[in-house]
């Protein structure tokens, strides 16, 4: 007993070795201007008075719940994640169940599928800036040719239809994404059951609500979580197609905005802690709630 409980602590003890490199630099990387960032919220910093600051306890904050501008990005954040998360994963469940199956050249479009996701967000943004422009872009010269519309939209300039514009471009370029996570689930799960439904002709929409959805749950949460505290902190996809408008700023733009075109780095700074955390309470509200799923699935 003594020896399992030596071979146990050693074994641990392995473990947490392997895992220090990979800890120091997630603190070097990431500790280190967290806690920056966390300290500068409470104090009247600038970029041109970073060393001289003056501590001012939660004023900053104070200030931010009082910022119209701040809730309205607040609301543009979750109103983007509201939206584009379940149509991520309600597509990306169609192209996972499409690659799924059987059929020829299917390696070929699985990684034709993949080409939206591995674009940079940079490029593919500003590639559906050039496209949505009212003036010249090809999304408005085809809806004219084929008589949809009378007069080119204003995509990106309308405060609405800019929000619109951002679900759109996030959902084409994340559902990918979101395919990869769910097939890699569907090749999980045992074949048998498929092959079984089919061999008993049973429909595929009821193979699917009775048979790969409660077995898919556990993948499909993990997936939702890791997509949603993805997209809470969406920031260049905003920044490039809302043209720096305040209207349609995020909470990560509008923590840049402050941090760098007003430099004022205490308001900013206390902008980004309150992103951060955004970011934990909905990572512990999910974890929370859907421990209890899976402990009912398992």
């Amino acid at each position: 007993m003594d020896d399992q409980k030596a071979n146990k602590k050693r074994f641990e003890f392995s473990n947490w070795l392997f895992l220090l490199p990979c800890l120091l630099v997630l603190v070097l990387c990431a500790g280190w201007p967290l806690i920056r960032t966390v300290f500068f919220s409470f104090t009247d910093a600038s970029l041109d008075n970073l060393n001289n600051a003056n501590f001012v306890g939660v004023e900053n904050f104070i200030s931010l719940t009082r910022d119209r501008d701040w809730w309205k990005a607040v609301v543009n954040t979750f109103v983007i994640a509201g939206i584009s998360v379940p149509l991520e994963t309600f597509f990306g469940m169609i192209v996972a169940l499409i690659l799924h199956t059987n059929f020829r050249g299917r390696g070929l479009m699985r990684a034709i599928v993949l080409v939206p996701w591995t674009i940079p967000t940079i490029v593919s943004a500003r590639m559906w800036a050039w496209m949505l422009n009212d003036s010249y872009g090809i999304i408005n010269e085809l809806l004219l040719k084929a008589s949809i519309i009378n007069t080119p939209i204003p995509w990106i300039a309308s405060n609405f239809l800019s929000i619109v514009s951002i679900i759109i471009v996030e959902v084409w370029k994340t559902t990918p994404y979101m395919a990869l996570l769910l097939l890699a689930g569907l090749q999980s799960m045992p074949q048998d059951c498929f092959e079984a439904a089919e061999v008993d002709g049973v429909p595929l929409r009821k193979s699917f609500t009775s048979i790969i959805f409660p077995m898919m749950k556990p993948t499909i949460i993990v997936a939702v979580i890791f997509r949603t505290l993805d997209a809470v902190r969406i920031f260049d996809l905003v920044y490039i197609l809302s043209s720096g408008n305040n209207a349609n700023a995020t909470m990560s733009v509008f923590a840049r905005r402050h941090l760098v075109d007003y430099a004022d780095v205490g308001f900013g700074s206390a902008a980004a802690t309150a992103l951060l955390f955004f970011i934990a309470f909905l990572s512990v509200l999910y974890i929370s709630f859907n421990r209890k799923k899976l402990q009912n699935v398992d």
